[in-house]
């Protein structure tokens, strides 16, 4: 009627050469590998018109919430196994004294490396890890870290008697490894499942597992295992503090079996489909040859493992710096170390809400190194008041900055490396931090025994202060931002120029 189409007509074929804008060729005219590279090129290859229009609308599904909260607990379970030994350290000496070796100092490293064997290993073994997450995706990477985790957690049952530390050690070991495939996840995850409102939220989530895990770490050893001079009291107590674990994780490793996926149907942003659509998460090693040639990249690598670093040592190092000035205090040691974690908790999400409000990375980032750096100031030179529940106080202080600091750190490094993988700066954020992690708890233990405590805390303090001045020279380079607001820019084009095709096609645009 009057050139109208019917609506029961069918929609007239058209490819998506037709709706791209002029200024977006479908073929690349030349070998330039930065066009090779560019996600909005690469989407304007996309081979039809349906696959244009459903990548226009992103979705977010209910069920993120699920896949996120999986990992929490898993990343929850590894942390625990991280620290629970060290804070119960002068415990674990007098019960592992016949397989120890006699000289007292070479005692006391032998069960910092309890510590320390998380970071040594991660940094060789994040490599492959993080290819493993490349490649397979988020699915079999955390199925692989929640059976070594069950697993190391299983061999710790089958060490407690005195003369096997050696065994202790090698499911420590076990644990390590798996958390492997935990710390560099939160910020991927988050890509790949959270929209823009609440992807530095869905990744401060996702690093709150590890921190309360460390907080349930500090906090449950000294009441499961308390001193006792009865050797068999504390090997019965070790036992049952093992099994309980090791349930727990076996139970985490087979729901995430049965329930995990690797990434919705569709992506949640579209910052997120030009990620994918790039390709470029399948090109390993050229993301890791871009990122190390990233000047600002590899700055914020150098701060945040020396902010995190520190935050290891102190956390290895809590018990003998509490018991030098609170002799006997192993509880209270517990509980200084469960408000420094839980601070770092609030700390985190509520860093987490701030960037995804303001989106100011840089700015928070300096910010919040700088009050570490003020807090661990005011935790060194109150130790020596007398007042437990002064140090109570600087604890949670350095906690709520330190330990938020970290889902910052991801989501700044997200930022400027755009479009390389998360999971790929993550790790390499991760590797600094456990290598400044060694540097900082041996450094300090060293400290401890020959010099003072003091000297120990002052030594984290100037470390922060170098940190502060560095994260400030890093350029505020917001890659993702931008790519996202490319993106919105460009599927505007694409839809005009697919409503004004469809308008010329029936006379009026009632298709």
């Amino acid at each position: 009627m009057g050139g109208n189409v019917s609506r029961k007509q069918k929609r007239p074929e058209s490819s998506a050469d037709q709706l791209l804008p002029p200024s977006v060729p479908t073929t690349p005219t030349s070998p330039d590998p930065l066009l090779a590279r560019d996600p909005l090129a690469a989407l304007a290859t996309k081979p039809s018109l349906d696959t244009m229009e459903e990548s226009i609308a992103p979705k977010e599904y209910k069920r993120r919430w699920v896949m996120l909260l999986l990992f929490v607990a898993y990343s929850f379970s590894n942390a625990v196994q991280w620290i629970h030994l060290n804070i119960i350290g002068n415990v674990i000496i007098r019960y592992y004294n016949e397989s120890l070796p006699e000289d007292s100092f070479q005692q006391e490293t032998a069960i910092d490396w309890l510590s320390m064997i998380y970071m040594l290993v991660y940094i060789p073994l994040i490599f492959p890890a993080t290819w493993l997450l490349d490649k397979k995706g988020l699915r079999i990477s955390l199925i692989c870290g929640a059976f070594l985790n069950a697993l190391g957690a299983w061999v710790k049952c089958a060490c407690v008697s005195p003369d096997r530390f050696p065994v202790l050690m090698f499911a420590q070991t076990i644990c390590a490894i798996a958390q492997i495939f935990i710390l560099g996840i939160p910020a991927h995850l988050a890509a790949t499942w959270f929209g823009p409102n609440q992807v530095s939220t869905a990744t401060s989530i996702g690093v709150f597992g590890n921190q309360v895990g460390c907080a349930a770490g500090f906090l449950i050893p000294p009441l499961l295992v308390p001193n006792s001079d009865d050797l068999d009291v504390v090997g019965k107590d070790l036992s049952i503090m093992f099994y309980i674990w090791a349930g727990l994780c076996t139970a985490i490793f087979i729901a995430i079996c049965v329930v995990f996926k690797n990434k919705p149907p569709r992506p949640p942003s579209k910052a997120q489909m030009l990620a994918d659509t790039s390709g470029n998460q399948e090109n390993y090693f050229g993301s890791l040859k871009n990122l190390f040639g990233n000047k600002g990249f590899l700055l914020l690598a150098l701060t945040y493992g020396i902010n995190t670093g520190c935050y290891y040592g102190i956390g290895t190092l809590l018990n003998p710096i509490i018991l030098h000035y609170f002799p006997g205090h192993e509880q209270n040691a517990g509980q200084i170390g469960l408000v420094l974690v839980l601070a770092g908790v609030v700390g985190s999400v509520m860093a987490g809400l701030w960037l995804d409000k303001t989106k100011t990375f840089k700015g928070t980032t300096v910010g919040i190194y700088l009050l570490s750096m003020a807090g661990m100031v005011a935790f060194t030179f109150t130790m020596d008041v007398g007042l437990i529940w002064v140090v109570f106080i600087t604890a949670g202080a350095l906690g709520f900055f330190m330990t938020g600091y970290l889902p910052v750190g991801f989501e700044f490094a997200a930022e400027i490396t755009y479009p390389e993988p998360e999971g790929t700066s993550s790790g390499l954020l991760n590797a600094s931090a456990q290598t400044f992690g060694i540097i900082m708890t041996i450094g300090m233990r060293t400290l401890l025994n020959r010099v003072s405590v003091m000297s120990a805390n002052i030594t984290v303090s100037a470390a922060l202060l170098v940190g502060t001045i560095i994260t400030a020279l890093i350029k505020a380079d917001y890659r993702r931002q931008e790519a996202g607001k490319r993106a919105i820019g460009y599927l505007d084009n694409v839809q005009f120029d697919f409503n004004t095709s469809n308008k010329d096609k029936t006379g009026d645009g009632d298709v």
